[in-house]
Formats: C-alpha cells, structure tokens, sequence
C-alpha cells in the first residue's frame, strides 16, 4: 500500500524506543529478573484501593476540574507546609498532571520558545531533552561528577547566557541516587537571582531519601519557589507508578501559563483516583514511613550482593542503586546489560543512556523497589557473576 507522505522528517530523529520499555522487554522475553524499569512489584495499600473502588461505585466518573480536584489541591498545600514550611494558594498555584512527566512537558511548553536554551544535568532523566527538542528549545549539559555525581556550579555558571530560559533539576536523582544538598539549592539560587530563569523540579523521589537526610525542596528557599515548578508524583510515593498521577506547584504568575498547556495536553486526571488520594494525603502515617521502608529495601539488597564482585556507588534517595561492574568485565554497559538479562537472567539499566553522548563510567542501575524474595533471587545471580 502507497504511504503519504513518502518521507516524514521527524522532531526527534536520534530518539527511539525508551530504554526501559527495550529492557523490560528483553526480561520478558528471556524470563529474567526485571530489576530494570522503575516499578515496584508489591501490592498497592489495600486502603488506597479500597478507596478508589468506593468513589467509583459513588459515580465520581465524570472529569474533574482541569486543575484538579480542590480538595486533594488544599490538602497538597497543607502537605507542604508542614514539610518544607511554603505557602502555595491551592486555587491558583496547584495542579493535578497525569504523572510527573507529563508535569515536566508541559511546563516546558508553556514556556520554551524556538532558541531557548535549557540547561540539563546528566545522567538526566530521559524525558526532559526530548520536551524541550519538541518545543524547539536548545539544551545544554552540565555533566554530574562521577563517581558521586556532585555538581560543579561554576561549570552551571559557564553555560547560562542570555538566551537560558530554564534549569532542569532533579533530587533525588534518578539514575544516580544522589541528593542535593542546602548549599546546591543556595548557590542555584545564587546563580538565578536578577534574571528570568525558571527552574522546573523533579521531585518525584521526595520521600524516597535516607541516611536521615532531609530533601530540599525548591519549596524550602524563597529565591528558588519564585520562579519554580515543583513536580511530585503520587505514583512514585504510593507504588502505583501505573495510575499516572502526580501535581505540580508553582507561583500563580507561572501557574496561568502551565495551565494554558495543561489544558489542552490532557485537559483533567483520573477523577476517583484524586478523591481516594485526597482522602488517604490527609493521615500522615500513609506517606511519613516511606524513608526507613525504601531504605531497609536498599539495605537488604546490598547485604546480599556483599560477596559480589560489583562496587557499590551510595545511593541516598530514589529508589535505584547503581552498581560498577569494572572488577567483572572492559564490555560497554549497553552490552554488559543485555549479555547479562539474556544468558544471567538479571535485567538492569545502562547509565550511559542517560547522558546524550553515551558516556560510559561502566555503571548499571538497579531498581530495588521490589519483594524480598524477588531482591533474593537477583543477589544470588549477580554474587556468581
């Protein structure tokens, strides 16, 4: 059959399918451990279903307001002031996305024109280029220090210019696991003060992070919350990474033009899921544990890959944990990780994905959100490696 047109020139021509999805598969397929994509594979809370399925038998099936339901917008905006001490008005300043990538795109388009540049760290999460190649922005890479990928701000510095329209940052940092600390946060606030930079967030992980650190939220510092989007993600928080339900707060003058995109990308979120939710924010208990349970999990798993001959890279937050296979194998990581999905029946991530060069610190991501026995069964693979 003809096709029309007889050649398409496509937005994003170096971009194919994700990695996650061509892993995942590759699991699938060869009936490996999937200790690739970010999923946990225990169950969501009973209560938080059990709530779901009562506003859905209650008819609340219909859309929601665009900007989400009010009640789960007021209950956000009591959520972060007691965490991080800000006040965001939940009628103009808050709103509920369809996941926290499409948060992130649509605070891009809403502000991104033909020539802007927008600066983004690597290894970077593989959604924020791809945003800002669509919208016809320019970015720029400032590149994290391996091998605990800190940021070198006088490296940031260099790359703003007239045209820096917007920073991208993540913490805690998928791949990588690391934390921004309160001196980053000053010094990206140092760097943005007297200009019109706006800093979108990724703070999906934010009550993913240990050792008893605290997570600094651009929420915490009032020369960053002028002009950021904070984007959270109730999947990450409550191991439902499938429902595709996150928010997004920022200043009302930033807010009126997300919402102007947001409006027209997905238009409303999943109604009964955000009445269940607005219900099961309000008790504390669903969401404070979060730290020590992510964490007793990464710790499980590096006590029983102890014996293994992978180099451990601490991982403070998130819930991955990368691994350095050097002492193993000279193969490049995009090599190493399928030979060892298909023939060793683990499957993981190639952090040189991450980065638009394919730089490669042979490194692999690991996802420990999973069961025990699950986590169990990969440490014995990978300590016979």
């Amino acid at each position: 059959m003809a096709r029309f047109p007889d050649s398409i020139t496509s937005k994003l021509p170096q971009v194919g399918t994700t990695i996650f999805t061509v892993m995942s598969a590759l699991a699938s397929e060869h009936k490996a451990i999937n200790l690739s994509q970010g999923f946990p594979d225990f169950a969501v809370s009973e209560k938080l279903i059990s709530l779901v399925n009562q506003y859905m038998k209650k008819g609340c099936n219909q859309y929601a307001p665009m900007q989400g339901l009010m009640r789960l917008r007021e209950v956000l905006a009591q959520k972060a002031e007691f965490l991080y001490g800000a006040k965001y008005n939940p009628e103009t300043e808050i709103n509920i996305t369809a996941g926290g990538t499409q948060a992130i795109f649509s605070a891009i388009a809403a502000f991104i024109r033909d020539g802007d540049e927008v600066i983004v760290f690597e290894p970077a999460y593989d959604s924020y280029v791809p945003g800002v190649l669509l919208n016809g922005g320019i970015p720029k890479y400032a590149q994290l220090k391996h091998p605990d990928y800190h940021i070198d701000w006088n490296d940031v510095k260099k790359l703003i210019t007239h045209n820096t329209r917007m920073i991208i940052i993540n913490s805690p940092h998928n791949p990588s696991g690391s934390v921004l600390s309160a001196d980053d946060m000053k010094a990206l606030e140092k760097i943005t003060r007297k200009t019109n930079i706006i800093i979108i967030s990724d703070e999906v992980y934010e009550h993913l992070i240990y050792e008893g650190l605290q997570h600094e939220s651009v929420c915490r510092f009032p020369g960053l919350m002028e002009r950021s989007f904070m984007v959270g993600s109730f999947g990450k928080t409550f191991h439902a990474t499938g429902w595709k339900m996150g928010y997004v707060m920022a200043p009302e003058n930033l807010m009126a033009e997300f919402r102007k995109a947001h409006q027209f990308i997905v238009f409303t979120c999943n109604t009964p899921v955000q009445h269940a939710l607005a219900d099961f924010l309000t008790d504390r208990s669903n969401w404070d544990y979060l730290p020590e349970f992510y964490q007793k999990k990464r710790d499980f798993f590096l006590k029983l890959i102890r014996g293994s001959r992978f180099k451990v890279i601490p991982s403070y937050g998130t819930y991955f944990q990368l691994l350095d296979y050097s002492a193993i194998t000279d193969e490049k990581e995009t090599d190493f990780a399928i030979r060892m999905t298909k023939e060793m029946g683990v499957a993981s991530i190639p952090v040189s994905v991450f980065y638009h060069k394919m730089l490669d610190n042979q490194t692999l991501r690991f996802c420990f959100a999973k069961k025990e026995e699950t986590l169990e069964k990969a440490a014995k693979i990978l300590c016979k490696i």
